[in-house]
């Protein structure tokens, strides 16, 4: 089975200390999504938290010897699937990010922890149980 996937926009940032997790940041970027899917952000509000998928696009290719890492915040190493870490199988990465400004097809968020120029799969809400 092949799978394709194409970014639906690109994150930016200013920043150059990026946190290693959005749950721990007080940094800020934006999103530029493709005008073909502007209208795709219309409920969107301010304030709001928004799932982003990315793309790991400068993580170092993986390997079966990063099946066990060791975080740096942790004492031990773990498995890849109870992680964060950027070198995973697929590269795709997840950030949970509030919403700061909109403006046609830029999204301005905070708690950011992608790098300037992140590919950006998909947008979905924040839905808590």
């Amino acid at each position: 089975m092949r799978i394709t996937m194409t970014p639906i926009g690109v994150f930016y940032t200013d920043e150059t200390d990026i946190p290693r997790h959005w749950s721990i940041s007080d940094k800020k970027g934006w999103i530029e999504i493709d005008p073909a899917y502007t209208e795709g952000l219309k409920d969107i509000r301010i304030g709001e938290q928004i799932v982003v998928l990315f793309h790991f696009h400068r993580s170092a290719p993986f390997s079966q010897d990063l099946l066990v890492q060791k975080p740096p915040h942790k004492d031990r190493p773990m498995g890849v699937f109870s992680i964060c870490s950027p070198r995973r199988p697929n590269p795709i990465g997840f950030s949970v990010l509030t919403v700061t400004a909109i403006r046609d097809n830029i999204i301005h968020v905070d708690r950011i922890d992608m790098i300037d120029g992140t590919p950006v799969f998909d947008i979905k809400p924040f839905v808590r149980p």
